[in-house]
C-alpha cells in the first residue's frame, strides 16, 4: 500500500468515532433508577421501553436509558442517582419510595417520573395530584391502599380465617408504616388476630417462613415493597411449601406459585412511567402532568397452589377473578 493511501484511510478510521460519538451525544439521556436486580422487574422494563416507544422514543435509536440498579441494597440508592444527575441525564424514571427519595434528594431540577404504591402527596413527592408543581409526578397503583379488600379475599378462601401473619420489610419504612396501618384496621373490623414478621434480607424470609411453619396461622398477607417484590419467588415457593394459604398485591406471585393476588397491574403502570417520560422529552413540565391514579385492579388466583393447599375456590371468586392460573 502506497503511503498516501495509507494516511487516507487512516483519517477515515479516525473521523469515524468522532462523528459517531458527536451523533450519540445528541440523543437524549434517560435515566432509570431502581432498588432491585434488573432480571427482577424484566417485564416492567419491557412495559416501560413500550411506553417510551408510544411517545416516538426507541432506546438506541432516538433515546439511551441509563440503568443504575442497587441490587437489593437500598444504601446504594443515594449515589446511584447522584450519578445519574452527574450524567446531566434529561428525565429519571423510578420505581418505589426508596429510589424516588433517592433521586429527589439528588436533584430539584432534572425532571422525574415515578411509581408508588403509596399517596404521593402524603409522602411529599407533590404538592397536589392534580398540579405536583415541582419536578416529580408519575403514577399511583394504591397497592398500599387495598389491604381490606385483600383481606375479604383472604377469608373467601379460608373462611376459618382468625389468626393472621403479615410480612413486610422494615427498610421501606414509609411503605411499610402505611401498609400496616391499613392492615390493622382492617384486621380490626374483621375480628383477626395481626402477627408481623420483618424481613430484610433472604435469609430473613426464610426465617420467618421457619417461624409461621411452626405457629401455624391461617394465612399470610404478604406486603408490597420492591424488596419483597423483587424475592417473590422465594416468598410463594416457601407459602406453599409450609402449606400456608397467601394474598400478594402482584399477579407476578401467582404467577410464580403463589396462591392468590390482588392489585393493580403494575406493567401497565410502567407503561405510563414511560409515555411520561416521553411526554417530559417532548418538552412537557411535570409540575403540570397530573399523577396518574390507577384505576384497574386485577384479581389472579393460582388454582394449581388452591389444590396442593386442600383448598375450594369458590365460585364467586372464579368468576370474578382476571386470570385462573391452571
Amino acid at each position: 500500500m502506497r503511503r498516501r493511501e495509507f494516511i487516507t484511510l487512516l483519517g477515515g478510521a479516525t473521523a469515524w468515532p468522532l462523528a459517531a460519538r458527536a451523533q450519540q451525544s445528541a440523543i437524549p439521556a434517560v435515566g432509570f433508577l431502581d432498588s432491585r436486580l434488573p432480571d427482577a422487574i424484566t417485564e416492567r422494563l419491557r412495559g416501560f421501553r413500550e411506553g417510551l416507544k408510544d411517545t416516538g422514543y426507541v432506546e438506541g435509536e432516538n433515546v439511551a436509558i441509563v440503568y443504575r440498579f442497587a441490587e437489593n441494597q437500598d444504601d446504594r440508592l443515594p449515589e446511584l442517582a447522584a450519578d445519574l444527575v452527574r450524567r446531566r441525564v434529561a428525565v429519571i424514571a423510578t420505581a418505589g419510595p426508596p429510589s424516588t427519595f433517592a433521586a429527589q434528594a439528588a436533584t430539584k431540577t432534572i425532571p422525574i417520573v415515578f411509581l408508588v404504591g403509596d399517596d404521593p402527596v402524603r409522602l411529599s413527592l407533590v404538592t397536589s395530584l392534580s398540579r405536583p408543581g415541582g419536578n416529580l409526578t408519575g403514577i399511583n397503583v394504591f397497592n398500599s391502599e387495598v389491604t381490606a379488600k385483600r383481606l375479604e379475599l383472604l377469608r373467601e378462601l379460608v373462611p376459618k380465617l382468625v389468626r393472621l401473619a403479615v410480612l413486610v420489610n422494615p427498610a421501606d419504612a414509609t411503605l411499610t408504616e402505611t401498609q400496616l396501618k391499613g392492615v390493622n384496621a382492617a384486621a380490626g373490623a374483621m375480628g383477626l388476630q395481626i402477627q408481623v414478621f420483618n424481613a430484610n434480607t433472604s435469609a430473613e424470609i426464610d426465617a420467618a417462613f421457619e417461624t409461621m411453619g411452626r405457629e401455624r396461622p391461617d394465612a399470610v398477607l404478604v406486603g408490597a415493597t420492591a424488596f419483597l417484590n423483587g424475592r417473590r419467588v422465594q416468598v410463594a415457593h416457601l407459602a406453599t411449601f409450609h402449606r400456608l394459604p397467601a394474598i400478594y398485591a402482584l399477579r407476578e406471585y401467582a404467577e410464580a406459585g403463589g396462591l392468590i393476588s390482588y392489585g393493580s397491574n403494575i406493567v401497565d403502570g410502567f407503561h405510563q412511567v414511560g409515555l411520561y417520560t416521553g411526554r417530559i422529552l417532548k418538552g412537557a413540565k411535570p409540575a403540570d402532568l397530573p399523577v396518574v391514579q390507577a384505576n384497574k385492579f386485577e384479581l389472579v388466583i393460582n388454582a394449581q397452589t388452591a389444590r396442593m393447599l386442600g383448598l375450594s375456590l369458590p365460585d364467586r371468586l372464579l368468576a370474578v377473578a382476571d386470570a385462573v392460573i391452571e
